[in-house]
């Protein structure tokens, strides 16, 4: 195969992750949006929807070995088949989270702890993601080391706001029939918000290593 329609061949790759993860920035901004808003039909659009990012992943990941069956790169190349490869499977994850948020939505929404700002926490990790495909997209070495220092103000963020729902749990009496149900959506939000920059993190490492050949961020 010509040389040229071989790059061609990498630069669609690298759109085509791109264009997956603003799907997948979407769902989860969705999903949180119906979670405080408790827009039930919009998080079971949201889950609904998941299928589409699991087809998507498919796809890409069969192109990624095509590429590595057919074209047998090496060096720079062979880093950013591989790279990319192992972020695909972190964005399909995000949209597996994106999911689960979107199960934890109930009409009522985000009621019995209006000073958590679930939206504000789960953009912080959105931040993260896109921050970290902007590194993917320009080969930004700096963005990458930005992700990882963004994460552990986003481990803050959910660990003081799971602290203000144990401790109100803790001085609650019992009785109250949805208290437990509540607390546990919340918890589990914030969980899997936490995954998220978890799996913005592990894009920012392969990009790392994808551009410079350096592990610094994977282990």
């Amino acid at each position: 195969m010509p040389r040229n329609e071989y790059q061609n061949q990498l630069e669609t790759l690298r759109t085509d992750v791109l264009e997956m993860s603003e799907i997948v920035q979407g769902r989860l901004e969705g999903a949180l949006e119906a979670f405080e808003t408790g827009n039930v039909e919009r998080a079971e659009a949201i889950i609904e929807g998941d299928h589409e990012i699991n087809e998507l992943y498919l796809t890409l990941e069969q192109n990624c070995i095509e590429l590595f069956a057919l074209q047998q790169p090496v060096a720079g190349d062979l880093r950013f088949i591989a790279s990319t490869f192992k972020i695909i499977t972190d964005l399909e994850r995000i949209g597996d989270l994106a999911t689960n948020v979107g199960k934890h939505t109930t009409h009522v929404g985000q009621t019995r702890y209006p000073d958590i700002e679930i939206p504000e926490v789960g953009g912080y990790a959105l931040e993260m993601l896109e921050t970290a495909m902007t590194a993917y997209a320009e080969d930004n070495v700096a963005a990458t080391y930005e992700v990882a220092r963004m994460d552990e103000v986003l481990d803050t963020l959910c660990e003081e706001a799971s602290a203000v729902v144990v401790e109100d749990l803790l001085e609650r009496e019992a009785g109250d029939g949805t208290l437990f149900e509540d607390v546990s959506r919340v918890l589990l939000t914030l969980r899997d918000i936490e995954r998220v920059g978890d799996h913005a993190v592990n894009v920012s490492a392969r990009t790392l290593y994808m551009i410079e050949n350096d592990d610094e961020l994977i282990y």
